[in-house]
Protein backbone atom coordinates (compact mmCIF):
# COMPACT_ATOMS: atom_id res chain seq x y z
CA UNK A 1 0.00 0.00 0.00
CA UNK A 2 1.44 3.29 -1.15
CA UNK A 3 1.14 6.07 1.96
CA UNK A 4 2.99 8.66 0.37
CA UNK A 5 4.77 10.60 -2.63
CA UNK A 6 8.14 11.64 -1.04
CA UNK A 7 10.02 9.91 1.67
CA UNK A 8 13.51 11.14 2.48
CA UNK A 9 16.56 9.21 4.50
CA UNK A 10 18.70 10.94 6.17
CA UNK A 11 21.96 9.63 6.27
CA UNK A 12 23.57 6.71 3.70
CA UNK A 13 24.87 4.36 6.19
CA UNK A 14 23.68 0.95 7.41
CA UNK A 15 20.73 1.91 9.06
CA UNK A 16 19.90 4.34 6.55
CA UNK A 17 20.05 1.81 3.42
CA UNK A 18 18.01 -0.22 5.04
CA UNK A 19 15.66 2.20 5.96
CA UNK A 20 15.38 3.07 2.38
CA UNK A 21 14.58 -0.55 1.54
CA UNK A 22 11.65 -0.41 4.20
CA UNK A 23 10.01 2.42 2.91
CA UNK A 24 10.26 1.82 -0.83
CA UNK A 25 7.26 -0.35 -1.15
CA UNK A 26 5.32 2.27 0.74
CA UNK A 27 6.07 5.35 -1.47
CA UNK A 28 6.36 6.44 -4.45
CA UNK A 29 10.09 8.10 -4.20
CA UNK A 30 12.31 7.56 -1.61
CA UNK A 31 15.58 9.55 -1.71
CA UNK A 32 18.62 8.98 0.67
CA UNK A 33 20.57 12.01 1.43
CA UNK A 34 24.56 11.31 1.76
CA UNK A 35 26.94 14.06 2.78
CA UNK A 36 30.22 11.78 1.28
CA UNK A 37 30.76 10.85 -2.15
CA UNK A 38 29.63 7.11 -1.92
CA UNK A 39 32.42 4.73 -3.39
CA UNK A 40 31.48 2.12 -6.59
CA UNK A 41 33.53 -0.77 -4.03
CA UNK A 42 34.26 -1.38 -0.50
CA UNK A 43 36.26 1.27 0.14
CA UNK A 44 36.68 2.99 3.57
CA UNK A 45 35.32 6.80 3.61
CA UNK A 46 35.36 10.21 5.66
CA UNK A 47 31.66 9.20 7.17
CA UNK A 48 32.14 6.17 8.89
CA UNK A 49 35.45 6.35 10.45
CA UNK A 50 34.29 3.27 12.61
CA UNK A 51 34.56 1.24 9.30
CA UNK A 52 38.36 0.78 10.60
CA UNK A 53 37.58 -1.85 12.91
CA UNK A 54 36.02 -5.26 12.85
CA UNK A 55 32.04 -5.59 12.96
CA UNK A 56 30.39 -8.39 13.96
CA UNK A 57 26.99 -9.16 11.82
CA UNK A 58 24.74 -10.60 14.85
CA UNK A 59 22.03 -13.20 14.02
CA UNK A 60 19.48 -11.07 14.19
CA UNK A 61 20.86 -8.61 12.07
CA UNK A 62 21.34 -11.06 9.42
CA UNK A 63 17.90 -11.99 9.84
CA UNK A 64 16.59 -8.21 9.66
CA UNK A 65 18.51 -7.42 6.49
CA UNK A 66 17.67 -11.18 4.70
CA UNK A 67 14.19 -9.76 5.04
CA UNK A 68 14.84 -6.39 3.58
CA UNK A 69 16.88 -7.66 1.13
CA UNK A 70 16.40 -10.99 -0.06
CA UNK A 71 19.59 -12.30 -0.86
CA UNK A 72 21.68 -10.07 1.12
CA UNK A 73 23.31 -13.08 2.47
CA UNK A 74 24.61 -14.70 -0.26
CA UNK A 75 25.68 -11.79 -2.15
CA UNK A 76 27.67 -10.74 1.15
CA UNK A 77 29.22 -14.53 1.34
CA UNK A 78 29.86 -14.07 -2.56
CA UNK A 79 31.60 -11.24 -2.60
CA UNK A 80 34.07 -12.75 0.23
CA UNK A 81 31.96 -12.72 3.72
CA UNK A 82 33.08 -15.76 5.91
CA UNK A 83 30.08 -17.90 7.33
CA UNK A 84 31.98 -19.66 10.13
CA UNK A 85 31.25 -21.07 13.76
CA UNK A 86 32.98 -19.50 16.21
CA UNK A 87 33.53 -22.53 18.43
CA UNK A 88 34.79 -24.40 16.11
CA UNK A 89 36.76 -21.51 14.04
CA UNK A 90 37.36 -19.50 17.10
CA UNK A 91 40.49 -19.87 19.24
CA UNK A 92 38.94 -18.30 22.13
CA UNK A 93 41.04 -16.98 25.56
CA UNK A 94 38.68 -16.76 28.24
CA UNK A 95 39.28 -17.20 32.00
CA UNK A 96 42.69 -18.65 32.98
CA UNK A 97 43.54 -20.48 29.53
CA UNK A 98 41.86 -21.43 25.94
CA UNK A 99 38.87 -22.78 25.82
CA UNK A 100 37.98 -26.10 24.00
CA UNK A 101 37.13 -26.08 20.40
CA UNK A 102 33.73 -27.74 19.80
CA UNK A 103 30.11 -26.90 17.75
CA UNK A 104 27.63 -24.73 19.05
CA UNK A 105 24.19 -23.43 17.80
CA UNK A 106 25.38 -20.55 16.86
CA UNK A 107 27.19 -19.27 13.46
CA UNK A 108 28.21 -16.27 12.52
CA UNK A 109 28.65 -13.95 8.85
CA UNK A 110 32.37 -11.95 9.19
CA UNK A 111 33.19 -9.31 6.98
CA UNK A 112 34.27 -5.52 7.23
CA UNK A 113 31.92 -2.71 7.70
CA UNK A 114 32.75 -1.46 4.24
CA UNK A 115 31.89 -5.10 2.66
CA UNK A 116 28.43 -5.08 4.00
CA UNK A 117 27.97 -1.54 3.31
CA UNK A 118 28.44 -2.04 -0.37
CA UNK A 119 26.24 -5.38 -0.73
CA UNK A 120 23.21 -2.85 1.05
CA UNK A 121 24.43 0.17 -1.95
CA UNK A 122 24.09 -2.40 -4.72
CA UNK A 123 20.60 -3.87 -3.27
CA UNK A 124 19.64 -0.54 -2.95
CA UNK A 125 20.52 0.58 -6.45
CA UNK A 126 18.08 -2.55 -7.89
CA UNK A 127 15.18 -0.62 -6.56
CA UNK A 128 13.91 2.05 -8.90
CA UNK A 129 11.54 3.97 -6.75
CA UNK A 130 14.85 4.88 -4.50
CA UNK A 131 17.38 7.50 -5.38
CA UNK A 132 21.04 7.37 -3.49
CA UNK A 133 22.11 11.45 -3.55
CA UNK A 134 25.59 11.77 -2.38
CA UNK A 135 27.73 15.10 -1.69
CA UNK A 136 24.34 16.24 -0.20
CA UNK A 137 24.74 18.18 3.40
CA UNK A 138 21.39 18.33 5.58
CA UNK A 139 20.81 21.66 7.05
CA UNK A 140 17.47 21.80 8.79
CA UNK A 141 13.88 20.65 8.57
CA UNK A 142 10.40 22.49 7.85
CA UNK A 143 7.44 22.02 10.07
CA UNK A 144 3.96 23.02 9.70
CA UNK A 145 1.11 22.05 12.03
CA UNK A 146 3.14 19.56 14.24
CA UNK A 147 4.15 17.95 10.80
CA UNK A 148 7.41 17.66 9.11
CA UNK A 149 7.06 18.76 5.75
CA UNK A 150 10.54 19.01 4.06
CA UNK A 151 14.34 18.86 4.37
CA UNK A 152 16.91 21.67 4.15
CA UNK A 153 19.58 20.90 2.00
CA UNK A 154 23.38 22.02 1.57
CA UNK A 155 24.44 20.92 -2.26
CA UNK A 156 27.56 22.25 -4.30
CA UNK A 157 24.94 24.13 -6.11
CA UNK A 158 23.86 26.22 -3.49
CA UNK A 159 20.72 25.65 -0.83
CA UNK A 160 17.48 23.58 -1.44
CA UNK A 161 14.38 22.41 -0.20
CA UNK A 162 13.19 19.25 -0.79
CA UNK A 163 9.16 18.61 0.28
CA UNK A 164 8.78 15.24 2.16
CA UNK A 165 5.62 13.06 3.41
CA UNK A 166 7.79 11.19 5.77
CA UNK A 167 11.64 11.74 6.88
CA UNK A 168 13.60 8.76 8.71
CA UNK A 169 17.02 10.42 11.06
CA UNK A 170 19.53 7.63 10.15
CA UNK A 171 22.54 10.62 10.71
CA UNK A 172 24.37 8.88 13.66
CA UNK A 173 25.63 9.68 16.93
CA UNK A 174 26.30 13.22 15.71
CA UNK A 175 22.53 13.90 14.29
CA UNK A 176 21.37 17.65 14.75
CA UNK A 177 17.49 17.01 14.16
CA UNK A 178 16.71 17.00 18.04
CA UNK A 179 18.37 20.44 18.28
CA UNK A 180 16.26 21.70 15.15
CA UNK A 181 13.12 20.02 16.54
CA UNK A 182 13.71 21.78 19.71
CA UNK A 183 14.32 25.01 18.28
CA UNK A 184 10.85 24.70 16.30
CA UNK A 185 9.11 24.34 19.89
CA UNK A 186 9.26 20.76 20.86
CA UNK A 187 11.08 20.18 24.45
CA UNK A 188 14.46 18.49 24.14
CA UNK A 189 14.57 14.06 24.91
CA UNK A 190 15.64 13.44 27.93
CA UNK A 191 18.74 11.39 27.13
CA UNK A 192 20.97 8.52 29.28
CA UNK A 193 24.16 7.99 28.55
CA UNK A 194 26.71 6.04 29.97
CA UNK A 195 30.52 6.32 29.02
CA UNK A 196 32.33 3.24 30.06
CA UNK A 197 35.56 5.03 28.48
CA UNK A 198 36.39 2.20 25.78
CA UNK A 199 39.05 2.99 23.44
CA UNK A 200 39.79 0.76 20.94
CA UNK A 201 42.96 0.31 18.24
CA UNK A 202 43.28 -1.56 14.86
CA UNK A 203 45.44 -2.41 12.19
CA UNK A 204 44.48 -4.20 8.94
CA UNK A 205 46.63 -7.02 7.71
CA UNK A 206 47.06 -9.27 5.00
CA UNK A 207 47.44 -13.14 6.27
CA UNK A 208 49.93 -15.18 4.67
CA UNK A 209 49.56 -17.18 1.79
CA UNK A 210 47.17 -20.46 2.69
CA UNK A 211 50.37 -22.74 1.62
CA UNK A 212 52.81 -20.51 4.31
CA UNK A 213 50.39 -20.67 7.23
CA UNK A 214 51.47 -22.19 10.46
CA UNK A 215 50.02 -26.15 10.65
CA UNK A 216 49.10 -24.85 14.31
CA UNK A 217 46.93 -22.41 12.34
CA UNK A 218 42.96 -24.28 12.60
CA UNK A 219 41.42 -21.10 13.58
CA UNK A 220 40.47 -18.49 11.70
CA UNK A 221 39.80 -15.99 14.52
CA UNK A 222 41.40 -15.31 17.22
CA UNK A 223 39.83 -14.07 20.38
CA UNK A 224 41.83 -12.90 23.94
CA UNK A 225 39.50 -11.66 26.64
CA UNK A 226 40.27 -9.64 29.70
CA UNK A 227 42.07 -11.21 32.55
CA UNK A 228 39.88 -12.10 35.72
CA UNK A 229 43.18 -11.70 38.03
CA UNK A 230 42.57 -8.67 40.47
CA UNK A 231 46.49 -9.11 41.12
CA UNK A 232 49.01 -6.69 39.46
CA UNK A 233 49.48 -7.47 35.65
CA UNK A 234 50.49 -5.33 32.76
CA UNK A 235 47.16 -3.11 31.57
CA UNK A 236 47.42 -5.30 28.05
CA UNK A 237 45.75 -7.91 30.13
CA UNK A 238 42.93 -5.96 30.45
CA UNK A 239 42.68 -5.75 27.14
CA UNK A 240 39.52 -7.25 24.56
CA UNK A 241 41.75 -8.69 21.83
CA UNK A 242 40.64 -9.62 18.35
CA UNK A 243 42.48 -11.27 15.55
CA UNK A 244 38.95 -10.83 12.98
CA UNK A 245 38.80 -11.88 9.70
CA UNK A 246 37.51 -11.10 6.92
CA UNK A 247 36.95 -10.94 2.98
CA UNK A 248 40.12 -11.08 0.85
CA UNK A 249 42.33 -13.22 2.95
CA UNK A 250 42.38 -10.43 5.14
CA UNK A 251 42.74 -9.55 8.97
CA UNK A 252 41.81 -6.54 11.54
CA UNK A 253 43.79 -6.84 14.48
CA UNK A 254 41.94 -4.89 17.05
CA UNK A 255 42.74 -4.41 21.30
CA UNK A 256 40.63 -2.32 23.18
CA UNK A 257 40.08 -1.50 26.84
CA UNK A 258 37.82 -0.05 29.59
CA UNK A 259 39.76 3.10 30.90
CA UNK A 260 43.31 2.18 29.84
CA UNK A 261 45.25 4.97 27.11
CA UNK A 262 45.54 2.93 24.14
CA UNK A 263 48.60 2.55 21.12
CA UNK A 264 48.38 5.19 18.77
CA UNK A 265 51.52 4.46 16.65
CA UNK A 266 52.32 1.29 14.92
CA UNK A 267 55.22 1.39 17.02
CA UNK A 268 53.16 1.33 20.27
CA UNK A 269 50.44 -1.06 18.64
CA UNK A 270 53.22 -3.80 17.82
CA UNK A 271 55.17 -3.51 21.54
CA UNK A 272 51.29 -3.50 23.44
CA UNK A 273 50.83 -6.70 20.99
CA UNK A 274 53.33 -8.60 23.09
CA UNK A 275 51.98 -7.79 26.60
CA UNK A 276 48.61 -9.42 25.80
CA UNK A 277 47.81 -12.69 27.77
CA UNK A 278 48.94 -14.90 25.25
CA UNK A 279 52.37 -14.64 22.19
CA UNK A 280 49.73 -16.00 19.51
CA UNK A 281 48.75 -12.32 18.90
CA UNK A 282 51.64 -10.78 18.31
CA UNK A 283 53.23 -13.86 16.42
CA UNK A 284 49.89 -14.17 14.33
CA UNK A 285 50.80 -10.39 13.18
CA UNK A 286 54.44 -10.84 12.84
CA UNK A 287 53.66 -13.33 10.11
CA UNK A 288 50.99 -11.49 8.44
CA UNK A 289 51.78 -8.51 6.10
CA UNK A 290 50.39 -4.82 7.63
CA UNK A 291 48.65 -2.84 5.48
CA UNK A 292 47.30 0.43 7.18
CA UNK A 293 48.54 2.83 10.12
CA UNK A 294 46.96 2.37 13.33
CA UNK A 295 43.26 3.30 13.75
CA UNK A 296 41.89 4.82 17.00
CA UNK A 297 38.46 5.39 18.17
CA UNK A 298 36.83 6.77 21.47
CA UNK A 299 33.41 7.88 21.05
CA UNK A 300 32.23 4.78 22.35
CA UNK A 301 29.81 6.10 25.17
CA UNK A 302 26.03 4.19 25.40
CA UNK A 303 23.63 7.35 24.55
CA UNK A 304 19.52 6.99 24.16
CA UNK A 305 18.06 10.01 23.56
CA UNK A 306 14.21 9.00 24.88
CA UNK A 307 12.42 11.12 22.23
CA UNK A 308 9.79 8.06 22.90
CA UNK A 309 8.81 10.16 25.86
CA UNK A 310 7.28 12.92 24.12
CA UNK A 311 3.74 13.09 24.37
CA UNK A 312 3.38 14.40 21.16
CA UNK A 313 6.36 13.42 18.69
CA UNK A 314 6.37 14.88 15.29
CA UNK A 315 3.85 13.92 12.57
CA UNK A 316 6.02 11.80 9.64
CA UNK A 317 9.20 11.46 12.04
CA UNK A 318 11.37 8.60 12.96
CA UNK A 319 14.88 7.84 14.08
CA UNK A 320 16.79 4.28 13.13
CA UNK A 321 20.11 3.54 14.72
CA UNK A 322 22.83 5.83 16.60
CA UNK A 323 20.74 8.40 16.47
CA UNK A 324 18.36 7.24 18.49
CA UNK A 325 19.98 4.45 20.62
CA UNK A 326 24.02 4.16 20.46
CA UNK A 327 26.02 1.92 22.26
CA UNK A 328 29.37 0.84 22.89
CA UNK A 329 30.88 -0.73 19.81
CA UNK A 330 32.95 -3.55 22.05
CA UNK A 331 29.26 -5.49 22.43
CA UNK A 332 28.46 -5.26 18.49
CA UNK A 333 24.95 -4.42 18.78
CA UNK A 334 24.86 -0.99 16.42
CA UNK A 335 23.91 -2.80 12.98
CA UNK A 336 21.54 -5.54 13.87
CA UNK A 337 19.76 -3.08 16.34
CA UNK A 338 19.04 -0.38 13.53
CA UNK A 339 18.67 -3.20 11.26
CA UNK A 340 15.78 -4.36 13.54
CA UNK A 341 14.42 -0.92 13.53
CA UNK A 342 14.17 -0.67 9.72
CA UNK A 343 12.36 -3.76 10.05
CA UNK A 344 9.89 -2.44 12.77
CA UNK A 345 9.20 0.16 10.42
CA UNK A 346 8.12 -1.52 7.64
CA UNK A 347 5.93 -3.42 9.57
CA UNK A 348 4.41 -0.67 10.81
CA UNK A 349 4.02 1.15 7.54
CA UNK A 350 2.47 -2.17 6.31
CA UNK A 351 -0.28 -1.85 8.82
CA UNK A 352 -0.65 2.07 8.96
CA UNK A 353 -2.93 4.05 6.91
CA UNK A 354 -2.25 7.36 8.06
CA UNK A 355 1.42 8.63 8.86
CA UNK A 356 0.04 11.08 11.73
CA UNK A 357 1.26 11.40 15.25
CA UNK A 358 -0.14 8.57 16.74
CA UNK A 359 1.71 6.39 14.06
CA UNK A 360 4.72 7.76 15.05
CA UNK A 361 4.12 7.50 18.86
CA UNK A 362 3.02 3.33 18.26
CA UNK A 363 6.56 3.28 16.67
CA UNK A 364 8.60 4.91 19.29
CA UNK A 365 6.72 2.66 22.00
CA UNK A 366 7.63 -0.52 19.93
CA UNK A 367 10.95 0.78 19.44
CA UNK A 368 11.89 1.15 23.07
CA UNK A 369 11.17 -2.06 23.47
CA UNK A 370 13.26 -3.50 21.11
CA UNK A 371 16.29 -1.08 21.77
CA UNK A 372 15.63 -2.19 25.51
CA UNK A 373 17.51 -5.72 25.12
CA UNK A 374 20.78 -4.54 23.87
CA UNK A 375 20.07 -1.34 25.93
CA UNK A 376 19.89 -3.56 28.64
CA UNK A 377 22.76 -6.01 27.93
CA UNK A 378 25.57 -3.14 27.54
CA UNK A 379 24.21 -1.58 31.11
CA UNK A 380 24.81 -5.02 32.71
CA UNK A 381 28.32 -5.33 31.64
CA UNK A 382 29.36 -0.89 31.64
CA UNK A 383 27.93 -0.40 34.81
CA UNK A 384 30.54 -2.56 36.76
CA UNK A 385 33.33 0.09 35.80
CA UNK A 386 34.67 2.29 38.28
CA UNK A 387 35.41 4.75 34.88
CA UNK A 388 32.03 4.95 34.10
CA UNK A 389 30.56 7.93 33.93
CA UNK A 390 26.99 9.39 33.27
CA UNK A 391 23.40 9.33 33.88
CA UNK A 392 23.23 5.40 34.38
CA UNK A 393 26.18 5.94 36.69
CA UNK A 394 25.69 3.14 39.52
CA UNK A 395 26.31 4.30 43.60
CA UNK A 396 29.86 3.06 44.25
CA UNK A 397 28.14 0.21 46.30
CA UNK A 398 26.02 -1.07 43.55
CA UNK A 399 29.19 -1.08 41.40
CA UNK A 400 31.05 -2.79 43.13
CA UNK A 401 28.67 -5.07 43.58
CA UNK A 402 27.84 -5.74 39.43
CA UNK A 403 31.65 -5.51 39.15
CA UNK A 404 32.06 -8.84 41.64
CA UNK A 405 29.34 -11.05 40.46
CA UNK A 406 29.07 -9.94 36.49
CA UNK A 407 32.70 -11.38 35.69
CA UNK A 408 31.92 -15.03 37.58
CA UNK A 409 28.23 -15.38 36.39
CA UNK A 410 29.63 -14.86 32.92
CA UNK A 411 31.74 -17.32 33.49
CA UNK A 412 29.31 -19.66 34.47
CA UNK A 413 27.36 -18.98 31.60
CA UNK A 414 30.29 -19.95 28.97
CA UNK A 415 30.96 -22.66 31.28
CA UNK A 416 27.81 -24.53 31.18
CA UNK A 417 27.28 -23.56 27.48
CA UNK A 418 30.07 -26.14 26.49
CA UNK A 419 28.18 -29.14 27.84
CA UNK A 420 24.62 -28.31 27.92
CA UNK A 421 22.96 -27.66 24.72
CA UNK A 422 19.85 -25.97 26.21
CA UNK A 423 22.07 -23.20 27.99
CA UNK A 424 24.27 -22.92 24.71
CA UNK A 425 21.03 -22.27 22.41
CA UNK A 426 19.81 -19.65 25.20
CA UNK A 427 23.15 -17.80 25.25
CA UNK A 428 23.65 -17.91 21.54
CA UNK A 429 20.14 -16.27 21.40
CA UNK A 430 20.97 -13.87 24.28
CA UNK A 431 24.22 -12.37 22.21
CA UNK A 432 22.89 -12.51 19.04
CA UNK A 433 19.79 -10.16 20.43
CA UNK A 434 17.11 -12.87 19.92
CA UNK A 435 16.18 -13.35 23.13
CA UNK A 436 16.91 -10.74 26.35
CA UNK A 437 19.17 -12.01 29.50
CA UNK A 438 16.38 -11.73 31.82
CA UNK A 439 14.42 -14.26 29.73
CA UNK A 440 17.39 -16.16 29.44
CA UNK A 441 17.63 -16.03 33.31
CA UNK A 442 14.38 -16.77 34.28
CA UNK A 443 13.87 -19.85 32.23
CA UNK A 444 14.00 -22.89 34.35
CA UNK A 445 15.92 -25.76 32.26
CA UNK A 446 18.77 -22.48 32.06
CA UNK A 447 18.57 -22.29 35.81
CA UNK A 448 19.14 -26.34 36.55
CA UNK A 449 21.41 -26.56 33.38
CA UNK A 450 23.47 -23.42 35.59
CA UNK A 451 22.82 -25.39 38.77
CA UNK A 452 23.89 -28.87 37.63
CA UNK A 453 27.38 -27.45 35.87
CA UNK A 454 28.25 -25.77 38.88
CA UNK A 455 27.88 -29.01 41.15
CA UNK A 456 30.21 -30.79 38.24
CA UNK A 457 32.97 -27.99 37.85
CA UNK A 458 32.68 -28.25 41.76
CA UNK A 459 33.16 -32.12 42.16
CA UNK A 460 36.35 -31.64 39.02
CA UNK A 461 33.52 -33.82 36.54
CA UNK A 462 33.10 -31.16 33.83
CA UNK A 463 32.66 -33.28 30.01
CA UNK A 464 34.94 -30.41 27.95
CA UNK A 465 37.97 -29.64 29.12
CA UNK A 466 39.09 -25.84 29.64
CA UNK A 467 41.79 -23.85 30.86
CA UNK A 468 44.68 -24.55 28.48
CA UNK A 469 47.52 -23.14 28.81
CA UNK A 470 47.94 -19.61 27.15
CA UNK A 471 51.07 -19.58 26.45
CA UNK A 472 51.01 -22.50 24.31
CA UNK A 473 48.71 -23.18 20.65
CA UNK A 474 45.21 -23.25 21.11
CA UNK A 475 43.99 -27.06 21.37
CA UNK A 476 42.92 -28.34 17.87
CA UNK A 477 41.05 -31.42 19.12
CA UNK A 478 37.49 -31.08 18.52
CA UNK A 479 35.42 -31.74 21.78
CA UNK A 480 32.03 -31.78 20.53
CA UNK A 481 29.72 -34.62 21.70
CA UNK A 482 29.08 -37.49 19.49
CA UNK A 483 25.54 -36.88 19.01
CA UNK A 484 26.38 -32.96 17.98
CA UNK A 485 24.69 -31.72 14.93
CA UNK A 486 26.33 -31.53 11.60
CA UNK A 487 28.69 -28.29 10.86
CA UNK A 488 26.90 -25.73 8.52
CA UNK A 489 27.74 -25.25 5.45
CA UNK A 490 31.16 -23.00 5.42
CA UNK A 491 32.00 -23.41 9.17
CA UNK A 492 34.68 -25.36 10.38
CA UNK A 493 36.86 -25.23 7.47
CA UNK A 494 40.96 -24.38 7.87
CA UNK A 495 41.82 -21.28 6.97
Amino acid sequence: MVLGNVAVVLGGSVGGLCSAGALAPHFDHVVVLERDELPAEAEHRQGVPQSKHPHFLLNSGRRAIGKLFPGFEDELIAAGGLHLMPSMDAAYLDGEGWSARKRSAMTMIYSSRILIERVLRDKIRGLSNVELREGVGVSGLTVHDGAITGVQLSTPGGDEHLDADFVVDAMGRGSSVGDWLAAAGWPSPPVQTLDAKVTYTSRWYDLPPAGQRPSSWWWQHLVIMPTPDKGRHPAEHDFLVNFFPVEGDRVIACMGSWGHKMPRTTEQFVESARRVRTPLFASAMEQSTPTSPVHLTRSTGNKWRRFDRWSTPPKGLVFVGDSICAFNPFYAQGISSAANSALLLREHLSRGRRLDGKFCARFLRRQRTLLGVPWRLAMARDQGYECAVGTEQLPKWKRRILAAVSGPAFSLIVGAAREDAVVDEHFSKVFNLDESLGRMMTNPRVLAGLVRYRIRAALGRERVPYGFDPQAEPPATDYSPADAASTPAGAGAQP
